[in-house]
């Protein structure tokens, strides 16, 4: 619990300079508006936990996302199940074919991620031409990223029944205690008869299938599939599960913490956009990426000098 209270402390702060400062902080606009955006990179980054506690890293996920979306809005024409099936299944795809490739052909995952992530955002261009797809005005798939649902974002309550699942997973199943194990010593836990293959296999499924429902939410949100879109969501969801205390040597992790991460830098963004609106600065959208790295640096830096001064191992972003 002591490790996590910087994070704890400073989620704290930001929230009590939001309330103070800003008059529509607390509005249900801009709370519902906040849950209903960063949903798309809860759900990358829950998946990304799984994946950075077995020791492995998932570069595809932006890319994947991409995809996912542009997919989406072929198959929004069919209705909004069909166009949310075939996102989610894009996902899958890709993050099967990354487990399978890693595991069967014992390549470096920061590699096989790589590949897959130009590949997947090269299809994404050739499915839409280049160009964003729009979705089906025939049907109701919109509401998947735009509806609400008791007055609560669809999308938010999606996030929010996935994130409990996965909390659920990594602390009492069979599934979630391999995973951290894998982590922990690969080589151990095939000593100890562990199928690490079809765990990390499933892990990076888990990943692949997170990105393409996050795909579908952004083609259902934004009107339309953006093949150019999710650059950079693999850097916030790494940097949301670091701060969130998982070690990027594996075997060691939180959901709880990983949401704790997503929303410490969805309200860093959101405070930066009160501040435009105030008109005290003026920063634009690629200032995002500038402090994604600034926070991921940091993290990783703090939790080098901590593993050296356990006598733990170099952080390293490779299994």
């Amino acid at each position: 619990m002591k490790k996590n209270l910087p994070i704890l402390i400073a989620l704290v702060a930001l929230l009590v300079l939001g309330v103070t400062r800003y008059e529509h902080f607390l509005s249900a606009y801009n709370v519902t508006s906040f849950w209903r955006y960063n949903s798309m990179f809860l759900l990358i980054s829950i998946g990304m936990a799984f994946v950075i506690i077995t020791g492995g890293i998932d570069l595809s996920v932006g890319a994947v996302a991409a995809l996912a979306s542009v997919v989406s809005a072929l198959a929004s024409p069919h209705g909004a199940l069909a166009g949310v099936l075939a996102g989610s299944f894009a996902g899958l795809a890709v993050g099967v074919l990354n487990g399978i490739v890693i595991t069967h052909m014992r390549i470096l995952p920061f590699i096989v991620t790589l590949a897959t992530s130009l590949g997947a955002h090269g299809l994404a261009l050739l499915l839409g031409h280049n160009d964003a797809v729009a979705i089906s005005s025939d049907t109701n798939f919109a509401a998947f990223g735009q509806g609400d649902f008791l007055t609560l974002p669809i999308p938010g309550i999606v996030c929010a029944v996935i994130a409990v699942l996965g909390w659920l997973a990594l602390r009492s199943s069979r599934f979630g205690r391999h995973a951290l194990a894998i982590g922990g010593s690969e080589e151990a836990s095939r000593l100890m008869g562990l199928n690490v293959d079809r765990t990390l296999v499933c892990v990076y499924a888990l990943s692949g299938l997170l990105a393409g429902i996050a795909g579908a939410i952004l083609a259902a949100q934004f009107g339309a599939g953006q093949p150019n879109e999710g650059v950079g969501w693999e850097l916030f969801a790494i940097s949301a599960v670091v701060l969130g205390g998982t070690r990027l040597t594996g075997g060691d992790g939180s959901i709880a913490m990983t949401i704790a991460g997503v929303a410490l830098l969805g309200l860093v963004f959101n405070l930066l956009n009160f501040e435009n609106g105030l008109g005290y600065i003026s920063l634009s959208a690629y200032w995002q990426s500038v402090i994604r790295g600034l926070f991921l640096l940091l993290v990783i830096v703090l939790q080098a000098r901590v593993l050296n001064q356990r006598g733990g191992k170099t952080v390293k972003v490779a299994r």
